[in-house]
């Protein structure tokens, strides 16, 4: 079976395993007990990929602003890590709750009876979907039917029951949000319009400030790993590479930079935790089916280049030449004669 080899290049990891490597005693295959001592690896066929590892930042997709849709004082606010679903409310004002609601207008104007438009049918199906109004039709236009599910759906949010909606009792927004900051606090008094919710969507992603000279690796759809703060890695693959570079932000750091936006894989449980450092791997070069061997296996021959030590069955051992290709972390890319998937190699015993 393949397996794929991910890892980040060292660059001196050839001139360790030089270092670390017995002398050949000539650069022809040698048989006997080299290297009693030593344990052993298989020869692996499968991807090598030689990867650049940088810094980016644990964050979550789609921030938006909420500014105050009513005035008057702040008497509830979500605590900052929430996670607000449809039906669920954003914040108090003078007790009176405002509701997030899903939809992708926002609510521009007060909505009643006589209305049409896709406002409305972003509100029916909101009230579908919290169970008001089952015998709702669904369209554009704000019926008397529309108006006693809004009743009903106010009677069980706490709000006067109008039969109309405007922006003092709800907010639109697409999708489930997290609340990143609050801009008032409770007592505050509040105007229409003033900041209220810093917002994002529950979508774990990574942002990289990736140098423009590296920017041909995060290619959209490229395949990542994420190392998550306190162990652990993700799969991740970039899905936006901004087209304006920046200036950079890292001290000491002249070249300019482009915004990368990667998504995680696995699901949304990253811990809760927001504009948190992390490692990323992008993939430099992706060397298919090859054979590969731990770089420590490799010896330094006394002419030149390198070999491996080939450990039969019987337990009798020689050197062979081989050459070499990628990296890829702790394994390297070899060919040879008398190399095959399988094959047991010499290695320094731990």
């Amino acid at each position: 079976m393949n397996r794929l080899l991910v890892a980040g290049v060292a660059v001196a990891a050839l001139a360790a395993a030089g270092a670390a490597a017995v002398a050949a005693t000539g650069d022809g295959p040698e048989r006997g007990p080299v290297r009693p001592s030593a344990a052993t690896a298989p020869v692996t066929r499968g991807d090598l990929v030689d990867t650049k590892t940088v810094d980016g930042t644990l964050t979550f997709a789609g921030e938006r602003k909420v500014a105050a849709g009513t005035s008057g004082v702040v008497t509830a606010v979500p605590r900052p890590g929430r996670v607000l679903r449809q039906g669920d409310v954003l914040y108090r004002v003078d007790r009176r709750p405002v509701v997030l609601l899903h939809g992708t207008l926002p609510l521009y104007r007060t909505l009643a009876e006589g209305a049409d438009g896709p406002d409305v049918t972003q509100l029916e199906r909101a009230l579908r979907a919290l169970g008001h109004g089952s015998a709702l039709t669904v369209d554009r236009r704000f019926t008397p039917a529309t108006a006693r599910a809004v009743r009903d759906w106010q009677d069980d949010a706490g709000l006067p029951e109008t039969g109309t909606v405007d922006a003092a009792q709800a907010v639109f927004l697409p999708s489930p949000v997290r609340v990143t900051a609050v801009g008032a606090a409770v007592g505050d008094r509040v105007a229409t319009g003033r900041p209220m919710l810093t917002l994002t969507g529950v979508r774990p992603v990574v942002h990289v400030d990736l140098k423009v000279s590296d920017r041909a690796l995060a290619r959209a759809n490229a395949r990542v790993t994420v190392e998550l703060p306190g162990g652990g890695t993700r799969p991740g693959r970039v899905v936006r590479v901004g087209g304006t570079a920046e200036k950079a932000r890292g001290e000491g750091q002249q070249e300019p930079t482009v915004d990368v936006e990667i998504e995680l894989a696995g699901g949304r449980d990253t811990g809760g935790l927001d504009q948190a450092p992390v490692t990323v791997s992008l993939e430099r070069e992706r060397r298919r089916d090859v054979l590969t061997v731990p770089v420590e296996a490799l010896l330094a021959l006394r002419g030149g280049g390198y070999g491996v030590e080939v450990v039969a069955a019987d337990g009798s051992r020689r050197r062979i030449p081989v050459r070499t290709g990628a990296y890829g972390g702790d394994r390297v890319e070899v060919s040879g004669t008398g190399l095959a998937e399988g094959t047991r190699v010499g290695v320094p015993a731990q």
